[in-house]
């Protein structure tokens, strides 16, 4: 049996994209014919709802939302796992006769669901003993080699990015392949289609900033100082998300509170610029302007794109 379109909704930070998969999900029959899945790498964090925008569960329809909160913030998120269970999910959810609609801005997790992406093994031996080697003998010794096995790889790397060199030699002693050869094409491996938000910075700035001052005022640093007693200090990953550095900032006292809506929202704006960088990339994606109201409303353009 032939799957059934998955849709995903994708684009940067504050475009609307939980809205619209909501609005989606409603014309295309309801919680009793859609399932949503989560592709925010940050909204997988228990415990991390003010800073992620994470819809709270009576905004969500009636919706199950899968792939939030599976996470402690001590641990750390990995793209292979989430593969693993979104497929998973994928295939559950085709077997229910329903769609999945994915709705994130994390573009790797993204593709990792529903492209024909492999993440090559890993092998802590060989990495243990070019880490040796890194210390060593340092960086642009390893780059040298990797221009003999795979010289588009080792420009790309360049000489001094020591951690990535490493993973493309493992990965070259491991499979015996260039390391390029692992990298992804365009090629779903689910049916799909992306239905991408986008706007003007004009648009999207002061949407960012606005964000950031309503999650201060909504109580951002009470629920860090609530997550450093689960272990967020010790977590890597969900430590560094933006607007929960910032806020750590502040309970520490390096920051004031101003200070840190400011430097949120400067973070959130260099985070979606980096986000809309990502998708541009993909010649696939379907893009909506959400700054351009009189096109008619966004939902009607998005269900015009999966004609």
């Amino acid at each position: 049996m032939g799957h059934q379109q998955t849709i995903a909704v994708v684009g940067a930070t504050a475009t609307g994209k939980s809205d619209l998969a909501l609005d989606l999900a409603d014309a295309l029959g309801g919680p009793e014919e859609v399932e949503i899945i989560n592709a925010d790498a940050m909204q997988f964090y228990r415990g991390m709802d003010i800073g992620t925008a994470k819809l709270p569960v009576d905004q969500r329809r009636g919706y199950v939302h899968h792939l939030l909160d599976i996470l402690d913030v001590t641990e750390d998120a990995s793209v292979a796992t989430y593969q693993q269970e979104g497929r998973a999910l994928l295939d559950e959810i085709e077997g229910r006769g329903r769609r999945a609609i994915v709705v994130g801005g994390s573009g790797l997790y993204l593709r990792a669901l529903l492209d024909d992406l492999q993440f090559p093994p890993t092998d802590t031996e060989i990495r243990s003993s070019l880490e040796a080697e890194l210390d060593e003998v340092g960086s642009r010794e390893l780059h040298r080699r990797l221009l003999d096995f795979d010289p588009e790889a080792a420009q790309s790397i360049g000489d001094s990015n020591g951690r990535r060199l490493v993973r493309a030699l493992e990965v070259i002693a491991i499979t015996g392949r260039p390391y390029t050869a692992s990298l992804p094409r365009y090629t779903y491996s689910y049916p799909s289609v992306q239905i991408g938000l986008r706007a003007h910075k004009d648009f999207l700035d002061p949407r960012i900033e606005k964000r950031a001052e309503t999650m201060f005022q909504e109580g951002l640093v009470s629920e860090v100082e609530r997550l450093v007693g689960e272990g967020l200090r010790e977590g890597t990953t969900a430590r560094r998300a933006t607007g929960y550095a910032q806020a750590l900032a502040v309970l520490e006292g390096r920051m004031s509170e101003d200070e840190a809506v400011k430097a949120t929202f400067i973070a959130t704006r260099q985070l979606a610029r980096k986000q809309m960088k990502w998708f541009r990339r993909d010649p696939r994606i379907r893009w909506i302007d959400v700054d351009q109201p009189d096109s008619g409303p966004v939902l009607e353009r998005a269900l015009a794109e999966l004609q």
